[in-house]
């Protein structure tokens, strides 16, 4: 196997530490919060005083001043454990990076400590029941009145949707300019007139809290707007190469945990008198299985690298999600034939791992439309494309 470099001794360390964390206080309680949709908020304050949330920003807003690696391993832990019922990572590197890059030094000292403690959890509202990955096409409105905005509309798949206390809005502020007309405001749910929906009961991911959620004249204070008004498109394009290589990191994270947990299941397991692994198909599949999943660890850890040096494009980050998380499904699916029956069953996490796999090719946006991106880059389909 091509070791890794992207690690420093320092970084393994928190590994250790993660890890240790994760097993004491996640994985007991997580077949309960499937059941009942959602992570109890202790746990998010529990992550923020061992200094797991917001690490990347600076310490004065609450965090750790660290490189994203040190998010990167919590986010491979996580997947190594199979576990989605904390959305740690959309809260620390896509939230917190939204408030710090573009938001007032007042929306900074007024919001990130809190969510570096874990005290308050952010979501951040892109989707909508009529526009999912097409970000152009949202209806959700922010008209401007005097020192405030007044929003309406409505958000739909919202990770963190039922425990956040902050949620970043992608709003039109000027509709008739399309996307030049759309901006990120800072919503607190506290504000008279947002409310939150039904808890969505989904295929997987079933302890991730994802919610719809509703602006209703919501009267939100001008200043927390982020950035300049009518640039909230360029912001999102600027910020979704970040998200996607998350989408990738636990995608390729999650095919190797499956094929750990297959090589274990096939050593000890027995037909006809002999291991599984002993069958020549066995070996020769999880050798292929192994070969493609290391072919793209090494390219999301240079592309991770990438990232860490700000050098990261949009065109490389739609590859990395794309192809990883094709393998992921690919990789979970083999894995499942050899547990048999077994593998159809709750009691395994190769069975959870399935199930959830399949959300991967559809958020951050859907794999067809990484194709655009990677396809224009490629200077195919011309600007109507």
């Amino acid at each position: 196997m091509i070791p890794r470099t992207l690690f420093t001794p320092e970084h393994e360390t928190f590994r250790d530490s993660v890890r240790r964390f994760l097993e004491a206080e996640v994985q007991p309680h997580d077949e309960r919060w499937q059941e009942q949709g959602y992570a109890d908020k202790a746990v998010w304050k529990k992550a923020g005083e061992n200094g797991f949330l917001c690490m990347s920003m600076p310490e004065e807003f609450g965090g750790s001043g660290a490189d994203k690696l040190f998010s990167m391993v919590l986010m491979e832990e996580q997947a190594r454990i199979n576990n989605s019922s904390v959305g740690w990572g959309l809260h620390s590197e896509i939230v917190a990076p939204y408030l710090f890059n573009y938001g007032s030094d007042a929306l900074k000292k007024k919001y990130l400590p809190k969510m570096a403690s874990g005290e308050m959890i952010g979501a951040i509202a892109m989707s909508e029941p009529g526009a999912g990955s097409d970000l152009q096409s949202v209806k959700t409105s922010a008209v401007k009145k005097g020192d405030k905005y007044l929003i309406n509309g409505s958000k739909t798949f919202i990770t963190n949707g039922w425990n956040c206390d902050l949620v970043i809005v992608v709003a039109k502020t000027d509709p008739a300019k399309g996307a030049k007309g759309t901006s990120l405001i800072v919503v607190d749910t506290s504000m008279k007139g947002f409310s939150k929906g039904k808890r969505l009961k989904k295929m997987g991911l079933k302890g991730q809290d994802t919610a719809e959620l509703f602006f209703d004249n919501v009267e939100v204070p001008a200043e927390n707007l982020l950035g300049q008004e009518n640039n909230g498109f360029i912001y999102l394009m600027q910020e979704l190469p970040w998200e996607r290589m998350q989408i990738a990191v636990g995608a390729i994270a999650k095919a190797e945990a499956a094929i750990e947990w297959t090589k274990t299941y096939v050593t000890e397991r027995k037909v006809f008198g002999k291991p599984v692994a002993s069958f020549q198909n066995t070996r020769f599949k999880l050798a292929e299985l192994t070969t493609e999943a290391q072919v793209a660890r090494v390219f999301v850890d240079r592309c991770i690298e990438l990232a860490v040096d700000n050098r990261l494009d949009s065109t490389d980050a739609a590859m990395a999600k794309m192809v990883t998380s094709e393998l992921q499904c690919r990789v979970v699916d083999e894995c499942l034939q050899f547990f048999g029956g077994y593998g159809y069953t709750l009691d395994y996490p190769i069975a959870h791992a399935y199930i959830d796999a399949r959300v991967q090719r559809i958020y951050g946006g859907t794999n067809e439309i990484m194709k655009e991106v990677i396809s224009r880059s490629m200077g195919l389909g011309g600007k109507d494309a």
